[in-house]
């Protein structure tokens, strides 16, 4: 773990009421997993961060290794899973932080916690991200689980309004499902002039099925042979980055994009700044995993950058057609490419794009709005449960 999230595995950030919260996680948050990284920062409370398998805070285990032998021979004998260890160690980590609510990151998290919280009377505030709202195998796992969790959580946090539809359609009650829409940090961001820079596409984002990178390939090689000044950057690994780079060579475009890795968050925002427009063709993955609202989205409407980009998940939530950017239906390809060579043909249209998409993001998806939106969530739960 991070000294950082050392720090604020039992942080208190001069808190207002001396709060105590317990934050569920899967594991210890990576550095691109911004948002569940700012909820252990900047909630103004005193956090305890459990996370992992065996269950651990900090980097103590909750269980002594007594209780977890005595209930792996319990597992064995009752030939059950994991359940009476995973509420055990929840339930002792709850109560040892002395917790006044449950903040379960990701889906899954919360149904494992359901029962502690049930138990020791907590109000749970479950936070989905994307994955856990539509993955096929994931829903089909928690057919049983989520339905308990959504009757006994407090309050359920929906990054999209697709996903908030869709998580009121898996049983979750309409006036538990709550719409709040991550955040960034607007003043990390701006400084862009698409209006004055040669027609530059940036993309950002891992290299995976459900951003469809080679579509994105596929769109810019049509602007290429219509625009020839016409480049594309693209920041991001993961598993398709090999196929993209052939998919590149194949279509005949290999000298005009750039494949440029990982970066870090300096990086990124030099690039948002040097370019014209930013791209992204996101898509439902086959196994039905689909965004939440995509981080790329955000900043680049923060930098001041239009957006090329789909009719999915969160998307449109924060794209404003013809204001802010321009989306097309998923695959679309020939669609995406006319709206990256009307930005790439019309500077004018892109100043004045993206200068619309930095008012809205700083109005609408500031970091401030989001985090204060999920802290009055889970305040109104521990007064709910203080009152009753």
């Amino acid at each position: 773990m991070s000294e950082t999230l050392k720090q604020n595995a039992d942080h208190d950030p001069a808190p207002a009421n001396g709060t105590r919260l317990c934050v569920a996680a899967p594991y210890a948050p990576a550095v691109s997993e911004t948002f569940i990284r700012g909820h252990l920062e900047r909630l103004p409370a005193r956090i305890t961060l459990l996370h992992g398998w065996p269950l651990v805070e900090g980097e103590r285990p909750v269980l002594s290794a007594a209780r977890r032998a005595s209930h792996k021979a319990l597992r064995k004998l009752l030939g059950r899973g994991p359940g009476p260890e995973v509420t055990d160690s929840f339930t002792t980590g709850f109560r040892r932080a002395r917790a006044a609510a449950v903040l379960a990151e990701y889906g899954p998290v919360g149904a494992l916690v359901t029962e502690s919280c049930r138990r020791l009377g907590l109000p749970l505030i479950v936070h989905f991200h994307g994955y856990d709202a539509s993955v096929h195998e994931v829903l089909e796992e928690h057919r049983e689980s989520y339905p308990l969790m959504f009757k006994e959580a407090w309050a359920v946090v929906a990054v999209s309004r697709a996903m908030q539809r869709k998580l009121v359609s898996l049983g979750a009650p309409p006036e538990k499902v709550h719409y709040n829409p991550y955040g960034i940090d607007c003043a990390a961001f701006g400084g862009a002039d698409p209006a004055s820079v040669p027609p530059v596409f940036l993309a950002v984002g891992r290299f995976v099925e459900k951003k469809a990178p080679l579509l994105t390939l596929e769109a810019f090689a049509v602007v290429r042979a219509a625009q020839a000044d016409a480049r594309l950057r693209m920041v991001g690994d993961g598993p398709l980055l090999e196929e993209a780079r052939a998919h590149a060579a194949a279509l005949g475009i290999a000298d005009a994009v750039e494949f440029l890795g990982a970066r870090t968050h300096e990086a990124v925002q030099a690039e948002m700044r040097a370019a014209r427009c930013f791209v992204q063709h996101s898509i439902e993955a086959p196994n039905g995993d689909c965004e939440g609202t995509p981080l790329g989205i955000l900043e680049a409407g923060a930098s001041g950058l239009p957006v090329v980009s789909t009719r999915h998940a969160g998307i449109p939530d924060v794209v404003v057609e013809e204001e802010t950017g321009l989306l097309v239906d998923e695959r679309d390809v020939r669609g995406m490419a006319a709206h990256m060579l009307r930005v790439a043909r019309d500077p004018t249209l892109a100043g004045r794009l993206g200068q619309s998409a930095r008012q809205r993001i700083a109005s609408e998806f500031s970091q401030e709005k989001s985090d204060r939106n999920l802290w009055a969530l889970i305040e109104a739960g521990i007064t709910a449960r203080r009152a009753s």
